[in-house]
């Protein structure tokens, strides 16, 4: 079981990553962006996700920065993740798309480091690239970001290095039960990007429900759900309560019951795009 905030699920390759993180997507540059990735650290956040098309890396790096001087904690006690973006995707390119987000960052590597979306007939080249800078020991992990069953095979077929991580879509209304049960035999860990469905599920009745019986939001009962699943869950905010609250979830457990219930809700429902259909 779970039990804190800096408990870790071990990757395929021995390296250790905390099952709960702190998630930007959306949040621009500005104080409101460091002092949210700054609040989560001085309260036991131990992973920070961002991404280059996020368009934030900078601000992320000022919090890790400010988060480290004030914690008093090390940067190797820090686990960050980035994504290379779409047009960046070749072996060159994503080489260099790295150096330009570590340098952002204001850090000399990386944690984990993903391919962003399966962009067909790129994400061979960009692999390679990751599987270059993971053999220099530039990167502690890498791996990719709402790759399907089938881009997945694909991808094994000529990959010296399998991914370590898929980061994808992941809520109650999108349980992606398929692609889980294949990442879990072939080692790979599933993460959810998006798992409170951008709010949407707050106001879920079924939800609601068992949140009242534990005393949780809905919230802490989704991202709990999440745990329990084995399944690494990065929600974002930026304010300092929620930032607690969200993290407040290892002193109840769901039923297995309750867990069956919360699956009962999966309609394939994605607020973000389809992985085999996108144009970007």
């Amino acid at each position: 079981m779970i039990k804190n905030l800096q408990d870790t699920t071990t990757l395929n390759n021995g390296v250790k990553m905390p099952w709960f993180g702190l998630g930007v997507f959306k949040v621009k540059e500005g104080p409101e962006l460091v002092n949210a990735v700054k609040t989560a650290i001085k309260h036991g956040y131990r992973s920070v996700d961002t991404a280059a098309i996020y368009g934030n890396e900078e601000g992320v790096g000022k919090g890790i920065k400010e988060g480290l001087e004030e914690s008093g904690i090390s940067r190797e006690e820090l686990f960050v993740t980035s994504k290379v973006w779409n047009t960046d995707l070749g072996y060159e390119s994503t080489i260099a798309a790295y150096e330009k987000s570590i340098e952002k960052l204001g850090l000399e590597y990386l944690d984990l480091y993903l391919i962003h979306w399966p962009v067909e007939g790129k994400y061979k080249d960009a692999w390679r690239a990751l599987e270059t800078l993971y053999k220099e020991g530039r990167v502690k992990a890498i791996g990719v970001s709402n790759f399907q069953i089938h881009h997945l095979k694909d991808l094994m077929k000529e990959a010296e290095i399998k991914p370590m991580i898929n980061q994808v879509e992941y809520h109650p209304k999108l349980t992606q039960k398929e692609l889980q049960v294949f990442c879990r035999e072939n080692d790979i860990q599933l993460e959810a990007w998006s798992p409170l469905m951008q709010g949407q599920l707050l106001d879920n009745e079924v939800l609601k429900e068992i949140a009242n019986k534990h005393n949780k939001t809905v919230a802490q009962v989704i991202l709990r759900w999440d745990l329990q699943n084995e399944v690494v869950t990065i929600p974002k905010s930026t304010k300092e309560h929620r930032i607690i609250e969200n993290a407040n979830v290892f002193d109840f457990e769901l039923t297995s019951e309750e867990m069956e219930i919360i699956h009962e809700l999966n309609q394939n429902l994605r607020v973000g795009p389809d992985p085999d259909n996108f144009d970007f």
